[in-house]
């Protein structure tokens, strides 16, 4: 009987530790929500850093960054700084260990962290190589805490609504053995200014309007009080922190452009018959984003 009951002490216990280590590694898998860790391609990474037109002056953060790959050779090749995070660490300790390996981790640094929590604010390229949810769920941070004009580069999956500025579809046979598709397709975003809510403008030297914007990421619109009725913008325009729009005035249309800085705007107005003007534009009550 003693005999019996340590055996089957032994046999629960040893199913206790199996279902243990069997939850923990589902729970491991379940954190790796933006997919399974997938090499990215150098042709890939050099055909993302040249659409992010990535240079020595650039702070790039890649968001799930794997081995490291694109971190490392904008260090190494474009003499950019930056970070990787994701959740292996030991995907971690092999990308730092390249990057001592090769004399940049003074540039290149990598971390073990949720990309949910890592402070991007400090990017002027942001990577990724994500699925589709975790792209469409890291849509609002990405938004709101990069700085507008910065370059967001993503190989083969988008933002969804947010639609992208540019794309670029190559061949590329070696992805075929991965996902049977040998072809790669680079997204590129660039952060728009927040311009929703109301605005006051003025012209030197003429009129003075006032201005209700309404936004979806680099896309707006809106309407202004010109000669006392309301007039809606045309031909409008955002990128980063420059915009362009007209308005309508006496069967013709005034051009402006300028650039945004804040919560102001200035720039230069083409009014007609080849006269210009300096616009300045200050925010009159801020909105909520979406």
């Amino acid at each position: 009987m003693c005999l019996l009951y340590w055996f089957k002490r032994v046999v629960r216990g040893a199913l206790l530790c199996g279902l243990l280590l069997s939850q923990q590694a589902m729970a491991a898998e379940l954190e790796r929500t933006g997919g399974p860790y997938v090499p990215t391609p150098q042709v890939v990474v050099d055909e993302m850093l040249r659409m992010a037109k990535v240079g020595a002056g650039d702070f790039v953060v890649d968001l799930g960054s794997g081995d490291g790959v694109i971190v490392l050779t904008a260090a190494q090749r474009l003499k950019a700084r930056g970070f990787g995070v994701d959740i292996d660490p030991e995907l971690v300790k092999l990308s730092n260990s390249e990057a001592q390996r090769l004399g940049i981790a003074d540039r290149a640094q990598f971390y073990v962290q949720d990309v949910f929590k890592a402070d991007i604010s400090r990017a002027t390229v942001l990577t990724l190589y994500l699925l589709p949810g975790m792209m469409v769920n890291l849509r609002p941070k990405i938004f709101s805490e990069l700085r507008p004009g910065t370059r967001v580069v993503s190989h083969d999956y988008h933002f969804d609504e947010w639609q992208h500025d540019e794309q670029f579809s190559f061949d590329v046979p070696e992805k075929e053995k991965i996902n049977g598709v040998p072809r790669a397709t680079i997204y590129l975003w660039i952060v728009p200014a927040k311009i929703a809510g109301g605005w006051r403008i003025a012209v030197e030297g003429g009129e003075q309007y006032e201005a209700r914007l309404q936004q979806s990421y680099q896309k707006f619109e809106g309407t202004l009080n010109v000669g006392g009725r309301s007039a809606k913008l045309l031909q409008t325009a955002l990128q980063g922190e420059s915009i362009t729009f007209a308005i309508p005035v006496d069967n013709a249309r005034q051009m402006f452009r300028g650039r945004i800085a804040g919560d102001k705007m200035e720039g230069t107005v083409e009014l007609g018959g080849g006269k210009r003007a300096r616009w300045t534009a200050t925010r009159a009550a801020k909105t909520a984003l979406r």
